[in-house]
């Protein structure tokens, strides 16, 4: 019985009723009084602490004052940071193919087939060379590979067969000069020269003389930058030597639309001009007979 008394009497004292009186200091008149038990305070008390609790936990999840507090970062910062790393590895693999480029068109001015990497490996840059290893006599199984390519090419023909048809669909025709200026090589098929060459001012637009398709937009070693385009009537245009393409295969251009920007890339030129050639069924035509550069 001695056990229980204490655990009764700390129920009783917690159930007992007080009162809060707030008086005045001057003539102690009655200004509040609150009449509770001591359960009820703790239980005010700690509803009032949760309340409490629920409000700073309200305002740090859902106002900027969270940016404020060690530890919690702003989302938008967060989002421009990844959105950064994102736009970061891009580059890098941008960065990466680009320099895949720049090492395969060294290999192919230096005509080696080496695919080791001279960008950072200490060995000499075949680029910075001022006199570039000159080319080596082709063997004779490469001489008659290339005379296989060469009779196998849609635009090599040979001279011959009758031209007055395409001369008529020509004659038809109304071109657009690709670059004005003026001739410095003429049209000579007998030395192999299939084509007319202008020369001009540096950075001078090359223009489609009709309109057509690029069927090819590309580098040789001979040639530099060239691009070629099929038009109506089976008749295909030719430009060379440019320094910069602007169409690539598969573009659809109207005449006096710029192509290419006139250069002086390639082996076989000693200037800045473009190499224009015109074929009509399949047969070199000079271009002079139908232009005005």
């Amino acid at each position: 019985m001695t056990e229980e008394k204490p655990k009764k009497s700390l129920l009783k004292r917690l159930r007992n009723r007080y009162f809060f009186i707030i008086r005045k200091e001057e003539n102690f008149e009655e200004r509040l009084s609150v009449r509770m038990s001591f359960a009820s305070f703790v239980m005010i008390t700690g509803g009032l602490i949760v309340v409490l609790i629920m409000v700073v936990i309200s305002l740090v999840a859902f106002t900027p004052l969270r940016e404020y507090i060690p530890g919690y970062a702003d989302v938008g910062m967060r989002k421009q940071i990844l959105k950064l790393s994102m736009r970061a590895d891009s580059l890098e693999i941008a960065l990466d193919n680009r320099s895949k480029y720049i090492r395969s068109i060294r290999r192919v001015l230096s005509d080696s087939t080496d695919e080791e990497d001279t960008s950072g490996s200490g060995k000499p840059d075949t680029m910075a060379t001022k006199h570039p290893q000159p080319f080596t006599k082709p063997s004779q199984a490469d001489s008659l590979l290339r005379a296989k390519v060469e009779s196998e090419n849609p635009y090599n023909v040979a001279l011959g067969g009758s031209g007055n048809h395409a001369s008529n669909n020509l004659n038809e025709l109304f071109f657009f000069a690709p670059l004005k200026g003026y001739v410095t090589n003429g049209f000579n098929p007998a030395s192999s020269h299939f084509g007319v060459d202008i020369a001009s001012k540096e950075n001078e637009a090359v223009k489609a003389t009709l309109d057509g398709t690029i069927i090819l937009s590309t580098w040789t070693l001979a040639t530099g930058n060239v691009i070629i385009i099929q038009h109506n009537s089976n008749i295909i245009s030719v430009y060379e030597h440019n320094s910069v393409l602007m169409k690539k295969v598969g573009d659809n251009v109207e005449a006096g639309d710029v192509i290419a920007i006139v250069g002086n890339s390639g082996e076989l030129t000693s200037g800045t001009h473009l190499h224009f050639e015109l074929w009509a069924d399949g047969n070199p035509v000079n271009p002079i007979d139908y232009i005005t550069f």
